[in-house]
């Protein structure tokens, strides 16, 4: 039986500090950025989350499936938990989900759920997103709320950090064995 060390390869990559001045989509997902390097610290695939409202951070996570055992606990879930306790409301109308991955199928259903106005994400994800990537929640046309979905911002650091942790990870559990 293949058992997974309990500890991350070191993470060669550093937090940003953008400036507050300027609350683009660029500056909340460089805080989505950061959790993602938390998540790799834990050991946990680097996935950020951040939810932003009214140019506020009402909800901030990454994966913590691991550390919690639970396949629910993904950046974006606990992310929108924070948020609608933040502005004591489960619909998000006004809010916007920033994450360094494209939402996979229970994200991208949280996010309609949650009545998200936007979704802001990094990079597509083929092969499991529910954003475009396999397929797209938002295009149905008997759903009755619509998602605003931008794809691609920080998507060059974004990959660049769970391509790493992969390559690193099995390197580091080749060696551990």
């Amino acid at each position: 039986m293949h058992h997974s060390p309990k500890t991350a390869p070191e993470c060669p990559f550093t937090k940003r500090f953008p400036s507050a001045l300027n609350k683009d989509d660029k500056y909340f997902m460089e805080l989505a950025y950061n959790q993602a390097i938390e998540a790799w610290k834990q050991n946990e695939v680097p996935i950020g989350a951040v939810v932003e409202f009214q140019g506020e951070i009402v909800g901030a996570a990454h994966n913590q499936v691991e550390s919690n055992n639970d396949p629910t606990a993904h950046a974006e879930m606990l992310a929108i938990t924070q948020a609608s306790s933040a502005i004591k409301n489960w619909r998000l109308n006004e809010a916007t989900l920033y994450v360094t991955k494209e939402p996979c199928p229970m994200c991208s259903g949280a996010t309609m759920m949650s009545r998200l106005k936007r979704v802001v994400y990094a990079i597509p994800d083929p092969k499991m997103g529910g954003l475009g990537g396999l397929y797209d929640v938002n295009s149905y046309p008997s759903i009755n709320h619509s998602l605003e979905v931008e794809i691609g911002v920080l998507k060059e650091e974004c990959l660049q950090l769970i391509q790493a942790f992969f390559q690193l990870k099995r390197a580091h559990n080749k060696g551990s064995i």
